[in-house]
């Protein structure tokens, strides 16, 4: 059988992605998405109680046309970014991507094989929302061109995005290294041209500027699709400039990345040698074996270990690799672009917006969340690819120095991640932007006034920081593969909040009424239990999991629905503990259920043995 122009690693995947198990599922699942999204945003506009006239069926058309569009943007560009970065990495972390490097293919077909690997699942499900795109034409609102154009955004998003994955993955020799400059690199992409976007109206045109940063942003492009001016494009249009800009993208990277392939990797790590043996023989019986101590130690002085030698490692030892100043450097970079728009929008000309602490809160909560997830997946999954999991099982380490081992030093290494939230939230505190003050009130008033809103937000982002956690490692260490275990763990974080942030836009559209729509919502809340279930526990249920599962997504709504009926930013806010202890109560369970086994049932919970319960 020929391999093709790409090489035999592309070739494998073209075989091998209809085989298995949740290849079916994951298109199930994207159907079953859309359709939850239809009948939401159906219930949310029109309703189920009347006709729709037909200008309110073609209305319903182009709002579901364009609420379908950004939910596959924003999958397309979080899932191709981090599964072409973890297919090189994982390759990297068990030590078999160096020998693709002895074989005789080509470094093409090992780049592209490996980028274009990756992404191939993600292109299938491309193929199959596609035609679902196509049937909304029946409704009216759209257009043809506009089908086929966004299409071509997200074709081209997918590319770009895969070969930036895949380039920092083969730049960086530790997964999480990889994920987290991959994520940040994207944040970074955007924020520059949304900034560019900002800066370049001094100067040129409201059309030149929304051109150029057409052809560069996503998001943008996507806009001038869903909204094109009434006259149409005069020259070619944005999504072309844009698919050229992301073809130009794509082949500069991976062009890097086949120039320093076998530059980069071999990684460079120091290896000891020994010394030759007719040196050997000059020596002394004693010299000689302090010189073969010598050879065999590891470089450096001897440092001692903590009493939890896991900690130790995990604060002390490079476990993640070699200049990690480099992932918190591009963390501040975008903090400061976050920091920025979200100044711009807290101080605007003619007032503050309502949901003004959600523009900085909201972006910079969800990429840190990501970030200390990714860590604390990695911790185990780094472990186990580099088969020194199963050397630690055999070792005197209790369940309780590996397990808070791990937990304390994701901790610390994330500390640059954690904090910043918590102390934007003290800023919006300290200028009154959860509760808005009165006139002549100074600021020990006004930060009296929002304290309570600010200990809510600072307890909850504590809870769900724990959360995830705790949900690295009870999923890395439930789940052999690792490639699953990330994905898993990244993309429960990456629905719960895309989840909430769609429930939160479908209440504004309606005009903050729940009543209209509670049928659509139950849709949404059976999703999201469902697919926590399957996290939490598909392999071992409990019914501690059983009942998390089902507790945090009510959790999350309940906090949803009473923040927005509360009117935020407005002096009818809704008082914040109840949405606090709902929250703290749900996901503090979930970690409890999570934590127990690791700790009562280790070895049971790493599935090298069973319960005594079990047959």
């Amino acid at each position: 059988m020929t391999t093709g122009v790409l090489g035999p690693i592309f070739q494998r995947e073209v075989v091998t992605v209809p085989r298995r198990s949740g290849h079916y599922a994951s298109r199930a699942a994207l159907i079953g998405l859309l359709t939850v999204l239809g009948i939401t945003t159906w219930q949310a506009s029109i309703g189920f109680t009347r006709e729709a006239t037909l200008g309110e069926t073609a209305a319903f058309g182009l709002l579901l046309f364009q609420i379908i569009a950004y939910v596959l943007l924003l999958l397309t560009l979080f899932f191709a970014t981090l599964s072409a970065a973890g297919a090189v990495a994982q390759e990297k972390d068990r030590r078999t991507f160096v020998l693709l490097l002895v074989t005789d293919l080509r470094d093409y077909e090992i780049v592209l094989g490996k980028m274009l690997g990756a992404l191939l699942p993600i292109l299938i499900l491309l193929a199959i929302a596609t035609p679902v795109l196509g049937l909304l034409l029946l409704l009216g609102g759209i257009a043809p061109q506009q089908v086929v154009q966004t299409v071509v955004i997200l074709v081209a998003t997918a590319v770009a995005a895969g070969s930036l994955g895949a380039l920092v993955a083969l730049w960086r020799e530790r997964t999480f290294q990889a994920l987290a400059l991959s994520v940040l690199f994207v944040a970074l992409y955007l924020g520059l041209t949304q900034a560019w976007g900002v800066l370049a109206t001094w100067g040129l045109s409201g059309t030149t500027v929304q051109i150029v940063q057409a052809w560069l942003d996503p998001f943008a492009a996507l806009q001038t699709v869903l909204a094109p001016p009434a006259a149409g494009w005069s020259g070619l249009p944005p999504t072309y400039g844009f698919a050229l800009v992301m073809l130009g993208w794509t082949v500069l990277l991976n062009a890097v990345g086949i120039w320093g392939l076998r530059r980069w990797n071999p990684s460079g790590e120091p290896i000891v040698q020994r010394e030759a043996p007719e040196d050997l023989q000059e020596l002394d019986e004693s010299a000689e074996l302090e010189k073969r101590a010598k050879a065999h130690a590891a470089p450096g002085p001897l440092r001692p270990v903590w009493h939890n030698p896991i900690l130790w490692r995990e604060v002390c030892t490079l476990a993640y690799g070699r200049r990690p100043l480099l992932v918190k450097l591009a963390y501040t970079v975008v903090l400061l672009l976050i920091v920025y728009f979200a100044y711009i929008e807290l101080y605007r000309p003619g007032g503050r917006p309502p949901f003004a602490a959600a523009y900085g809160l909201v972006p910079l909560t969800i990429l840190s969340l990501l970030l200390v997830a990714a860590q604390a997946v990695t911790s185990i999954t780094s472990e186990r690819d580099g088969g020194t999991l199963d050397i630690l099982l055999v070792t005197d380490i209790s369940p309780n120095e590996f397990v808070f081992g791990k937990i304390l030093g994701v901790v610390y290494n994330c500390k640059e991640y954690i904090v910043p939230p918590l102390i934007l939230a003290l800023y919006y505190a300290t200028v009154g932007a959860f509760a808005p003050p009165s006139q002549g009130q100074d600021w020990r008033q006004i930060l009296e006034l929002n304290l309570g809103p600010f200990l809510a937000i600072a307890g909850a982002l504590t809870i769900l920081f724990a959360f995830v956690v705790v949900l690295g490692l009870h999923v890395a260490l439930r789940i052999p593969s690792s490639r699953l275990a990330i994905v898993q763990t990244l993309g429960t974080v990456f629905f719960l909040s895309v989840g909430t942030l769609i429930a939160i836009y479908l209440i504004i559209i309606n005009g903050g009424s729940f009543a209209n729509q509670w049928l659509s919502f139950i849709a949404f809340l059976a999703v999201g239990i469902g697919g926590l279930l399957y996290v939490f526990s598909a392999d071992r249920p409990s019914a501690a999991l059983t009942l998390a599962s089902v507790a945090c997504p009510l959790a999350m709504f309940y906090g949803v629905v009473t923040v927005l009926i509360g009117k935020p930013g407005t002096a009818e806010s809704t008082e914040p503990l109840m949405p606090f202890l709902a929250l703290a109560g749900a996901f503090g369970l979930a970690i409890a259920a999570m934590l127990v086994p690791l700790l009562s049932e280790f070895d049971v919970a790493l599935g090298r043995t069973v319960a005594p319960n079990e047959t």
